[in-house]
């Protein structure tokens, strides 16, 4: 008689190396069901079922990939290929995951190309840029030293107005 743990968890073997990270199974877990505890067992069948899962949609990925006469698998032959399994469901929000990368990507471009289109090599834009560190470095310093300059001869002119006062008071006796 078979033992029902070895089908709901089937014994390691060669394509044990294809599964996804036990961490970020647990994660998965931790994120959707907080206050609940998980078996250990339980965490390996959902493990075995997601590995199960990307391999099912990905072998049918590769069958539209094939018929379509390309060499790579791109993203409309995994949704076409999670309609053609019945998971119609899972293909709306697999499409708003797709648009998510696609902006990250074109905005990492964005970003990178303007860096590229100055025309400047980015050794003469760090020099650039530490030579306008030192300039204000340098307008800093100027301002604090007139600043004191200033308090200075306001200290002076306070201290002549305190000995005249101080005479006239003098002067009076």
């Amino acid at each position: 008689m078979s033992n029902p743990q070895d089908e709901l968890c089937p014994p390691p073997s060669e394509d044990d190396e294809l599964t996804l990270p036990r961490a970020s199974i647990n994660k998965i877990i931790k994120e959707l069901v907080p206050c609940v505890r998980v078996a250990n067992e339980s965490r390996e069948l959902l493990l075995n079922c997601c590995s199960e899962f990307i391999h099912l949609i990905s072998s049918e990925a590769n069958e539209v990939c094939n018929v379509r006469n390309k060499k790579t698998i791109n993203a409309e032959h995994v949704l076409e290929a999670l309609d053609r399994l019945g998971f119609k469901d899972y293909k709306q929000e697999a499409e708003a995951v797709l648009n998510d990368c696609k902006e990250v990507a074109a905005k990492r471009r964005r970003q990178s190309t303007r860096l590229e289109n100055l025309g400047i090599p980015e050794e003469e834009l760090l020099r650039q840029q530490q030579e306008l560190f030192a300039k204000a470095r340098e307008e800093q310093a100027q301002e604090e030293q007139q600043q004191w300059m200033s308090m200075q001869a306001s200290s002076v002119q306070q201290s002549r107005q305190m000995q005249e006062d101080d005479d006239e008071d003098d002067d009076d006796y």
